[in-house]
């Protein structure tokens, strides 16, 4: 197994809590060791106000944010904001794989809809099976009758296709339309980074699972 670059600075001439700091920042997602150490002295050298006031908001974000029991999106109350907005199409349920693809949607302004998150998408390879997604939750959302269409907003790569195939059968029975974004997403990108115009097309010309 391949494992990440040894984050530098942890030396005898290196403060422990430096050097802690740099090892925290180094395990986060795309921060390399070289960002790790120079996050790491900006905080240094940082008022204690701007230090404290970061550390608090880490604090409070795996104190007060929860899952919401509808959709399974990130929220601080219970159901979340979107699920109680009697202004979206109660019979429409977008499913994406992360919640930070819903903000991405949500600038699009062109979804007035449900969301579904899946928290994660079908990776064998990743020792990820269909019982680690919020597969469930989906089904049991559908069971009441009232959603008509399901669209699938997976990622278009190996992963978020097969995940919508999935689904796509597990959700056939329950006589629900199941829809995909059109292929304006290259393949092999990412939701998140997408861009406002084309997320609005695949929308807009989104096709039968």
């Amino acid at each position: 197994m391949n494992e990440r670059p040894a984050a530098p600075g942890r030396s005898a001439s290196t403060a422990a809590p430096v050097a802690r700091l740099i090892e925290a920042l180094h395990r986060l997602p795309t921060i390399g060791p070289k960002s790790a150490q120079r996050l790491t002295y900006y905080l240094l050298r940082a008022s204690n106000e701007e230090a404290q006031a970061l550390a608090d908001a880490i604090v409070d974000l795996k104190e007060k944010i929860i899952l919401c029991s509808i959709c399974q999106n990130v929220t601080e109350v219970d159901p979340c904001g979107i699920c109680t907005d009697e202004q979206r199409d109660q019979a429409l349920i977008c499913v994406v794989e992360e919640p930070l693809d819903i903000l991405a949607l949500e600038r699009s302004r062109s979804y007035r809809g449900l969301y579904h998150v899946l928290h994660g998408v079908v990776s064998p390879m990743d020792g990820v099976g269909p019982d680690d997604l919020k597969l469930n939750e989906l089904v049991a959302r559908l069971r009441n009758g009232s959603v008509n269409e399901v669209i699938m907003a997976t990622n278009p790569n190996l992963e978020g296709e097969a995940t919508a195939m999935y689904v796509s059968r597990l959700v056939a029975p329950l006589g629900v339309r199941v829809t995909r974004l059109a292929r304006g997403l290259p393949t092999g990108a990412d939701l998140e980074y997408a861009d406002d115009v084309t997320l609005a097309q695949a929308l807009e010309h989104r096709q039968d699972v």
